[in-house]
């Protein structure tokens, strides 16, 4: 008789469409997806992240945005995100977390995306032709300009394996916590933070060694990046490139919606392991949402930002409510 394999032993040892070589082992995936939104929770919860205090985090930005254009795509945006944040909250409520758990953190990232690009739109008036090109733009204008509050503004300034390095020792400052166990406490989420950075910096740079490797340096004769000048092509390309929280939370997105496909969908334990995920997705997504409209609110204007939220109020259901995550400007 065939041995029944289950999907775990299959997709290991046989690949899935994007890992044909066999993914991770997923009981390494689920601890640090919780893990990382658990320390963000925290953190935003230790910096009282909301509409308030980022209305005065704000103050002193001057109304610049004039186009109608611009106004017009700061309100969708900001739209598209509260209802995206609403979903969130809806999820929460369902008895069995397992379902909609892959959607959720799907959900929670287009939250975040449009909220970011909402900023863009109020900061300078342009709007991105894709995920990339929004987390660039967002980490430049404001992760990189000391801007955000904790933990929005954690990032390193470049992809060089030993800068990054550098970097992260230096945020974490003797901080030694990681991602591995479910913090408690501000110092070990952010611990968790900057593991997860680490991690994620080092998924993108390999990203980009496997494209250099099949283009450019194929042109050149290169195979690996044994040689010196293989290696100065490598960290050329790699200097320049920055790594912030939108990058992050693409990557997220990407590792549920597209990369292991049995994480967080497949397991008897995972129920278990759920239970206060949505709170934190709701926590974060809040906060990232009252500092995206209190930055825009500064930029469009009292007038047009009071007008926007008395319609929302008036036409909008959600069960979120825009007092919520809003206030108007007096």
């Amino acid at each position: 008789m065939n041995k029944l394999f289950s999907l775990r032993e299959r997709f290991m040892t046989q690949g899935t469409l994007s890992d044909p070589e066999g993914i991770p082992d997923p009981a390494f995936s689920l601890p640090a997806t919780l893990n990382w939104m658990r320390a963000l929770a925290i953190l935003v919860e230790s910096e009282e992240i909301g509409p308030t205090s980022m209305s005065v985090h704000f103050l002193k930005i001057q109304r610049t945005v004039s186009s109608d254009r611009a106004i017009n795509t700061v309100y969708e945006q900001l739209l598209m995100a509260l209802h995206h944040l609403s979903a969130i909250r809806a999820m929460q409520s369902h008895p069995k977390k397992i379902d909609a758990a892959r959607s959720a953190i799907v959900t929670w990232y287009y939250g975040i995306f449009h909220s970011a690009s909402a900023m863009i739109a109020a900061q300078d008036g342009s709007y991105q032709e894709n995920h990339t090109e929004t987390a660039n733009a967002w980490d430049r204008q404001f992760a990189s300009v000391g801007m955000l509050p904790k933990p929005f503004n954690y990032r390193v300034s470049t992809l060089v394996t030993k800068d990054v390095e550098s970097e992260i020792l230096a945020i974490r400052a003797g901080n030694t916590h990681g991602l591995d166990t479910s913090p408690s406490s501000t110092a070990q989420a952010t611990g968790a933070c900057m593991s997860y950075l680490k991690g994620s910096a080092k998924w993108r740079s390999e990203f980009i060694e496997q494209e250099l490797l099949r283009r450019e340096m194929k042109k050149l004769g290169l195979l690996n990046f044994r040689t010196k000048q293989a290696r100065e092509l490598r960290d050329e390309r790699l200097a320049g490139r920055s790594f912030g929280f939108l990058h992050q939370s693409f990557r997220y997105r990407g590792k549920a919606n597209y990369r292991e496909a049995l994480f967080i969908s497949y397991g008897s334990n995972i129920e278990s392991q759920l239970a206060n995920f949505y709170i934190d997705l709701n926590k974060v997504l809040t906060a990232f949402i009252s500092m995206a409209g209190a930055f825009c609110s500064r930029r469009i204007g009292k007038d047009a930002w009071n007008d926007y939220i008395l319609d929302l109020i008036q036409q909008t259901n959600f069960t979120v409510k825009v007092e919520d995550v809003w206030h108007s400007i007096s």
